[in-house]
């Protein structure tokens, strides 16, 4: 199947498009845009500078992709967009391209959901499976993992991070680092529970379950510490590859400026 255009949509010649690509009415597509194979933008799409967008995307109307960030510094370098395969990026999503502070990529994984109004800055980081509900607001450098999800209106500061399989509850202020399996909430942000609903529905084990509820006793309850939460779990038999990956985490946390692992900028 060929590429359909609509006639009032505005594609640049030096866009490459795929096969089954389908561009909608009132669509504006600039230099240096690719898109897969099977992706499908609803009507008043506008894609620009070098966005690169997989196979399989739905864009619905008013999304827009690859415009300059919103940052005072950025002085016109052609960075990039990458989006994966499968995602669906609902109406006037936006996506801006990066600066030049990290590697000049905005990237966003496979299989994502993204709702109304969302927000993705520069530099962001986004995983696969991803969900962000209506409003959500991702600042500059922030890093999303996997099968994380993000409820409507939560804003997140820039060079967070939002580890994977955890729930921003709607609303939620993320000043710090979230980490992976919990459930947070608040403003600003804490952790309150672990995210059990999601771990049964992506099928880990009751003892994985069971071993990150209390982890999080532990941590946020006793407050024992890191180290004595660590020889606690493995006298017990409960430091499985899940607690590990909840530790690094943590730990790199505490490396980086007000509970953000990846802000290690000078303070002015």
């Amino acid at each position: 199947m060929s590429t359909i255009i609509a006639h009032t949509a505005v594609v640049d010649p030096r866009a490459e498009l795929d096969d089954e690509v389908r561009i909608g009415h009132h669509c504006v597509i600039g230099a240096g845009v690719q898109i897969g194979r099977g992706t499908r933008l609803e009507n008043n799409v506008t894609i620009s500078g070098n966005s690169r967008i997989g196979r399989n995307n739905h864009l619905f109307p008013n999304v827009v992709i690859g415009a300059e960030p919103q940052d005072l510094s950025y002085k016109g370098t052609p960075t990039q967009v990458i989006i994966g395969d499968g995602n669906v990026l609902r109406e006037a999503v936006t996506i801006n391209r990066a600066t030049e502070k990290e590697d000049g990529i905005t990237s966003v994984g496979n299989d994502c959901y993204f709702m109304t109004c969302s927000h993705v800055a520069h530099d962001c980081k986004v995983g696969d499976r991803v969900i962000m509900a209506n409003n959500v607001m991702l600042g500059g450098h922030v890093h999303v993992e996997h099968d994380a999800t993000l409820s409507g209106g939560a804003a997140v500061h820039h060079f967070a991070s939002i580890g994977c399989y955890s729930f921003v509850s709607g609303l939620s202020r993320v000043l710090h680092d979230v980490p992976p399996y919990r459930l947070v909430e608040g403003f600003p942000a804490r952790p309150r529970t672990v995210n059990v609903v999601a771990l049964k529905r992506k099928n880990f084990s009751a003892e994985a379950i069971k071993a990150l509820m209390e982890a999080y006793r532990l941590l946020y309850r006793s407050r024992v510490g890191m180290e004595h939460a660590r020889e606690i779990l493995a006298a017990g038999g409960k430091l499985m590859p899940e607690l590990q990956v909840l530790f690094e985490f943590i730990e790199n946390s505490q490396l980086g400026r007000h509970g953000r692992g990846r802000d290690r900028r000078k303070a002015a």
